[in-house]
């Protein structure tokens, strides 16, 4: 089984281009090298630089490989699809340029879900024509990323969002064609959500093309739960725990992706609040001798 684990700019708390708390891409770079790893994703776009000659020659100079790159923008919004359609076709031509693989497509937070992250039989859910607008727009950037740049492209569930909880999910692999959306399946959300992430692997394993590692802390998910905490509130008091400290099960899923011969990345995402984690690249050195201590290499 060759699988290779990287990380993301996620760990060091990038989750949008222009937070004016994040570190300089330049830091998360040597961060990341430093703590043993040969591939990151590149983070929101905008972060680290669109010229293909700049981040090529950090990328060369940390011997990093680029992963891939997340579109994490609101797809249940129409009036935002312009905007979807922008970072789309800006990571994709990013992760072209230097030979990345995947493309995550991901509904961003919304005010409707957001009260009900972690909560399926309450969550609001959108009626049959707000649903299938709303599915077109997720196939239709799937479409760009896999016919017009060739990359392999993956729907992410995440918590808040409108593609939160497995029925939905399943019902958006029902409706694309497998040919341009994959998924790129993340533990920790899936177990946020409420559901178990290795009974999902073993029946859509076939499918996914890409993992998400990241884990959840029993205590502090029931808490938010229970308090409807929001999701960054949540990042805020480390619901992400670090892997092996939390309720998934990765042996388990080590054991799932090794009996279907998966092979490729898989990529460490420890959501965090860049104010405070003291110490991100201790928790990436951690995360890794982990996954290395339980058979990943």
């Amino acid at each position: 089984m060759t699988i290779l684990i990287g990380n993301a700019p996620c760990s060091w708390g990038v989750e949008f281009a222009d937070d004016s708390r994040n570190p300089s891409w330049k830091s998360v770079l040597s961060d990341c090298a430093t703590a043993g790893y040969k591939g990151i994703e590149l983070g929101p776009v905008g972060y680290m630089p669109e010229d293909p000659a700049e981040l090529g020659d950090a990328l060369a100079q940390y011997d990093l490989e680029l992963i891939g790159g997340v579109v994490f923008r609101p797809y249940h919004d129409p009036a935002a699809f312009d905007d979807v359609l922008d970072a789309t076709h800006r990571t994709a031509r990013a992760l072209k340029a230097h030979g990345a693989a995947h493309m995550v497509l991901i509904d961003s937070i919304s005010p409707r879900r957001a009260p009900t992250a972690g909560r399926a039989a309450e969550a609001e859910q959108m009626d049959k024509a707000e649903w299938t607008a709303y599915r077109d727009r997720i196939a239709e950037t799937a479409r760009i990323g896999t016919e017009e740049y060739g990359l392999t492209v993956g729907i992410h569930a995440h918590a808040a969002g409108f593609m939160d909880f497995e029925p939905e999910l399943e019902r958006l692999l029902d409706e694309v064609d497998e040919k341009i959306l994959k998924i790129c399946f993340d533990t920790g959300h899936h177990s946020y959500a409420g559901f178990d992430p290795v009974a999902f692997m073993k029946r859509h394993v076939d499918r996914i093309s890409y993992m998400h590692f990241k884990d959840i802390d029993p205590k502090v998910k029931a808490d938010a739960i229970a308090n409807r905490t929001g999701f960054y509130d949540a990042c805020g008091q480390g619901i992400f725990c670090n892997l092996g400290d939390g309720d998934v099960k990765f042996d388990k899923v080590r054991q799932v992706l090794l009996d279907a011969g998966f092979t490729g990345w898989c990529t460490v995402e420890q959501d965090c609040d860049p104010t405070l984690n003291p110490d991100p690249i201790g928790d990436a050195r951690k995360n890794r001798e982990f996954l290395e201590n339980i058979g990943f290499r």
